[in-house]
């Protein structure tokens, strides 16, 4: 046989075995996702990451410009941790209590730990902790704005604007579903962050005039109560946003992370099956 012919040939065998492999793994990837029930799901937007993969396994109007609500404290307690501040003592004053429900409730005077209001933040979705770390950590709250903006920008999420440290509704205050899955990956890289994201619940102690007082936060994602595989990372609502979440779950080696926005769908039954359908097929 030709020389040339038998190398044409073995070089068509390889494209082949590339093409069967290639076909292969994407079947495997995406395979478990059930994309028909998931375009009939009740949803403004939803994207589906495989981490390990970096594929993108499902996506619905990822783009789309949305109100991120308390998604935001991804983004503060990240600033507040990278700050190295976290062993800080934080005097609260009378502009920090200025804020809407959720609120830890804290009084002007009380002594609070940095760790412990990005806690707050994180895991009851305090706004007046949100508050304390932005005026703490950037000097006052118009500043850490800034860095929210500058440190977005730095990441990639180049759709994205936020006007407050809490995740307070606004017309100028708007991310997109990709930007958040951006923020959050790059969250996920601080171990610090993990640990406080996958909390249910931190008791601490405040001080007030020589007097302890203790607080209790409790979680909003009932995911981590739900699903063992939960490992975090936020929860979200107001009126404008609806009922927001970005989940992640890990199993076996696999690691997958979903941002569900304005759900009209019981937010925990829904990413327990898209995480069930990717994890354990």
């Amino acid at each position: 046989m030709d020389h040339c012919l038998l190398n044409d040939l073995k070089g068509f065998g390889m494209i082949k075995k590339i093409v069967t492999v290639s076909l292969t793994l994407c079947i495997s990837l995406f395979g478990a996702i059930d994309k028909h029930e998931l375009d009939g799901l009740k949803v403004g937007a939803l994207v589906v990451k495989d981490l390990n993969t970096k594929h993108v396994l499902y996506s619905k109007d990822a783009e789309k410009r949305v109100s991120p609500a308390s998604l935001t404290k991804v983004m503060t307690a990240l600033l507040a941790i990278q700050s190295g501040k976290m062993n800080h003592a934080v005097t609260i004053t009378k502009e920090m209590t200025k804020v809407e429900p959720t609120i830890a409730g804290y009084k002007r005077g009380d002594v609070v730990l940095m760790s412990d209001l990005v806690k707050a933040a994180m895991i009851k979705s305090d706004n007046d902790a949100a508050k304390a770390i932005a005026i703490t950590v950037g000097g006052d709250e118009e500043h850490f704005i800034a860095m929210m903006n500058i440190k977005a920008k730095q990441i990639g999420m180049n759709r994205t604007h936020f006007t407050n440290p809490c995740g307070y509704d606004g017309a100028d205050h708007y991310s997109t579903p990709t930007d958040l899955l951006k923020m959050t990956e790059y969250a996920i890289k601080n171990s610090t962050f993990n640990t406080i994201s996958k909390l249910n619940s931190h008791v601490y102690y405040v001080l007030n005039k020589d007097k302890l007082k203790l607080f209790k936060a409790y979680t909003h994602n009932r995911l981590l109560n739900r699903y063992q595989y939960a490992v975090g990372v936020k929860t979200g609502f107001t009126n404008k946003a609806g009922a927001c979440l970005i989940a992640r779950a890990k199993k076996d080696g696999r690691d997958c992370l979903i941002v569900m926005m304005n759900a009209k769908v019981d937010r925990w039954k829904t990413a327990k099956a898209i995480f069930e359908q990717v994890l354990e097929s």
